[in-house]
């Protein structure tokens, strides 16, 4: 009997339901995987989560510290010229245009309306605004507001940036938030790179399909599919790479929702707008629309025209590819289909549509943007002044404004100036020629303009401040300065002898120092000696002030030593043309100690003042101001017949300046320093490598000063009466100014030579006039003869020489008895 096995039959039975073998093999796999997956993908997107946590709230991008020039102010009566003018809107990126929308301006003959946009200063928050000057006689003859309606008594232009310092990345940006931006700009952004961007949740899937299908019909990638959170996430800002990987892709999927989650699509754009990469000058990289628009356009965000909105957003899909310098018609190609998302968007009407494909790209020839150092020897200058404040490293990429006193007009002059004389000068038997300059404002001691090589870009030695070159007779004016604190025993009157002299010195030694011109000139005027620059009067006037005397007067004025040796008189003295500026600060100030800066204030990020440097100069001593006028009387004959004449040559006696040559031995040095009623300069041209330029100051400094002021309007030079009383003084010591020599004066209140009639003269007897010039009893000229080969050929009339001294009268006063040297400054 055959036996029946229940247990597999039933269990035959009990199968025939259930799934295969392979089948709940399957499932467990899967689900294993689904649990690992979980166990994976939970924890890393948690820490993904802190990761968007971390770098998207902190957004902690790196802003450059910008640096500006100082804001155009303009009232009326100042100096100011049309090409001036435009030189300090176009340095602000002011541009041509309707006088109405800020940052344009508009003229007609003399009349100009300039639109203003709004910034801020040390001063505070200066609102935009419009204006109507007129510009009249070389200055503003009339300022009211827009409509011409209100008289004003200032206006103000918002600065030029006229340097970037980066940090250890150089990326240009200018933070912008969400409201700053021109809404077509935004609403362009979207219609163009991420339509749906107001409903996805990081990701687009029916954008994705949508791009698949208008790039396959156009048979190139006409439409990306990621969104902007997504471009947003693999940007850089939240350290995702670029690489076409899986796991990038990956990773830009989970950083965009999360994203999303976590912030609002305000946030979320404004961080797009501020990161998004737009260009690449160099090592410097272009983020963000607002820097964008200063690169490629020269523009604020709200100067931006239609077109040039369209081509912003069009650069973006390939700022490369898409580079309208070096690609323009592939440029243009893409600007003209953004402006057709316009238009289908409804972003823009058809006759828009249809002027804004008509015009031209609009992007300027050159970034737009600063490159990172355009003066380096003025921000040379900025970093000094703020090392105290700002170690080194802490002012670069730090978000910081920092506004200085630059006047873009006043250095393009100097720039200009400086590489148009260097070029003229350098013959070929010349050694190569460079310059440094250094140009202030008189009334408050701000360093407007600063050149420290013949090449004005170059970077480097900067030899406005590290250039110590022997300054040679710039340092004259200051021993009479001594002098004349001494008003009953010198005035510009006192009789000086210019006879050949000798020194003994500590070591043993004799010095017998010559005039320039190899002669000597007699019993002079101590305005004569110091007009044209007399070695052997100065060095009589030095041994009586004592040269410890003159050293200390440097020291106090600009801060540095000097050796108190005789020589000291005649400029033996290594200094930079910034020290000499310091100096000479004094004299072009009326006598205030006024601290030269280049820095007036430092701003962050939200436009708060954190440092202010105002310069307080300390009141000018009444004996200190009388002193200073007597030279600067005695300088402004140096221009006008001494050793500065040429530049009345030049045209520019208008400005009735003073100022002072200055030669070293053997012409290596050329110095000049001269200032007007608003600005002083002092350049210097030499070799660096000391050897022989053959040039005097008034061959050499003085033409790049000529240059520079033929062209910076200025004010002339007034020297006040306060302090002084006029009188005329004749060679017979007479006091009347009916004798046909007799020349006018100035001296300190007080000291002024009582009345003497005019003796009775030889018709045969000749004088020398104010100018230098042989007269006869009635003033007429004398006809000289040529004393010899030298004069024939124009030797001994180089610029330390003038034209031939005045003539002692037939009996010379004696010169004055030496004083007590005097050990403190006037």
């Amino acid at each position: 009997m055959a036996r029946i096995d229940y247990e597999d039959e039933d269990t035959d039975d009990l199968n025939d339901d259930a799934p295969p073998a392979w089948r709940r093999r399957a499932v467990t796999a899967v689900l294993a995987l689904v649990g690992l997956g979980l166990g994976f993908l939970i924890p890393y997107a948690l820490y993904l989560n802190h990761q968007v946590s971390e770098k998207f709230d902190a957004l902690t991008w790196q802003v450059p510290t910008r640096v500006y020039a100082r804001p155009l102010q303009v009232t009326p009566g100042v100096a100011m010229n049309a090409a001036t003018l435009k030189t300090e809107l176009d340095a602000a990126g002011y541009r041509e245009g309707d006088g109405v929308k800020p940052g344009t301006y508009t003229s007609d003959g003399g009349r100009w309306t300039i639109s203003s946009r709004g910034y801020r200063d040390v001063d505070g928050a200066v609102a935009p605004g419009r204006v109507q000057l007129t510009l009249s006689g070389g200055r503003v003859s009339r300022l009211r507001d827009g409509d011409g309606e209100r008289a004003l008594k200032v206006a103000r232009m918002d600065p030029a940036r006229i340097a970037t310092l980066y940090g250890q990345r150089q990326e240009e940006r200018r933070l912008v938030r969400i409201d700053e931006v021109p809404q077509l700009l935004t609403d362009t952004l979207q219609a163009v790179e991420d339509k749906d961007f107001a409903h996805h949740h990081g990701i687009d899937l029916t954008g994705i399909a949508r791009a698949a299908m208008i790039n396959m019909r156009a048979g190139e990638a006409r439409q990306g599919a990621s969104t902007l959170t997504q471009q947003l996430a693999r940007s850089g800002l939240l350290g995702i790479g670029r690489e076409q990987t899986y796991t990038r892709k990956f990773n830009e999927i989970l950083y965009a929702m999360l994203i999303e989650a976590r912030y609002g699509k305000g946030p979320i754009l404004e961080a797009y707008l501020n990161q998004v990469y737009l260009g690449q000058r160099g090592a410097q990289a272009i983020h963000g629309v607002a820097a964008g628009a200063e690169f490629w356009f020269g523009r604020r965000l709200d100067d931006l025209e239609t077109e040039q909105v369209a081509l912003l957003v069009g650069i973006i899909r390939g700022p490369s590819h898409y580079d309208p310098r070096r690609n323009p018609v592939r440029a243009l190609a893409r600007r003209d289909f953004v402006l057709g998302k316009m238009l289908e968007s409804g972003l823009i009407d058809q006759a828009v549509h249809d002027r804004a494909v008509k015009r031209p790209l609009g992007v300027t020839e050159t970034p737009g943007s600063i490159a990172a150092n355009r003066f380096p020897a003025y921000v040379d200058l900025v970093r000094r002044q703020l090392a105290r404040d700002y170690p080194t490293g802490e002012l670069q990429g730090a978000g910081l404004s920092v506004m200085t006193a630059m006047a873009p007009s006043a250095q393009a002059y100097a720039e200009g100036s400086t590489v148009r004389t260097i070029k003229e000068l350098s013959t070929g038997k010349r050694p190569p020629l460079q310059a440094g300059l250094v140009v202030t404002d008189v009334h408050s001691g701000e360093v407007v303009a600063a050149v420290g090589s013949r090449d004005p870009v170059e970077h480097g030695f900067n030899r406005v401040v590290e250039a110590h070159r022997p300054v040679g007779s710039l340092l004259k004016p200051f021993v009479y300065l001594l002098a004349f604190g001494n008003p009953a025993q010198y005035s510009l009157a006192s009789w000086v002898d210019d006879s050949p002299v000798t020194i003994t010195l500590e070591n043993g030694r004799r010095w017998s120092p010559g005039n320039s011109d190899g002669r000597s000139h007699g019993t002079v005027r101590m305005i004569d000696a110091l007009a044209r620059s007399y070695n052997q009067a100065t060095v009589r006037i030095g041994e009586a002030v004592g040269a410890r005397a003159l050293a200390d007067l440097v020291h106090v004025l600009a801060g540095v030593r000097a050796t108190p040796n005789p020589s000291l008189t005649l400029g033996s003295m290594d200094q930079s043309p910034y020290a000499m500026a310091q100096l000479y600060q004094f004299l072009a100030s009326g006598g205030e100690i006024q601290p030269l800066r280049a820095v007036r204030g430092v701003l962050d990020e939200q436009g708060r003042v954190v440092n202010r440097y105002d310069n307080a100069p300390r009141p000018a001593q009444e004996g200190d101001a009388i002193a200073a006028r007597l030279v600067t009387l005695a300088l402004q004959h140096a221009v006008t017949s001494g050793t500065g004449r040429q530049l009345v040559s030049d045209g520019l006696g208008r400005l009735n300046a003073a100022g002072k040559t200055g030669t070293s031995n053997d012409g290596r040095d050329s110095w000049f320093a001269g200032w007007t009623g608003d600005h002083l300069a002092v350049v210097w041209v030499g070799n660096d490598q000391n050897e022989q330029t053959g040039l005097y100051g008034a061959t050499g400094a003085m033409r790049v000063w000529s240059g520079i002021f033929s062209r910076l309007p200025s004010a002339p030079l007034e020297v006040g009466d306060a302090g002084l009383e006029w009188q005329w003084v004749a060679q017979s010591s007479s006091t009347d100014a009916n004798c046909p020599d007799a020349r006018r004066f100035a001296f300190v209140t007080g000291y002024a030579p009582p009345y003497q009639p005019c003796p009775t003269y030889d018709p045969n007897q000749t004088f020398v006039d104010d100018s230098g010039n042989l007269v006869d009893a009635t003033g007429a000229p004398v006809q000289q003869e040529r004393r010899g080969w030298r004069e024939f050929f124009g030797f001994g009339r180089d610029e330390e020489a003038a034209p031939p001294a005045e003539t002692a009268p037939p009996a010379p006063a004696p010169a004055p008895a030496p004083v007590p040297p005097v050990e403190e400054s006037p």
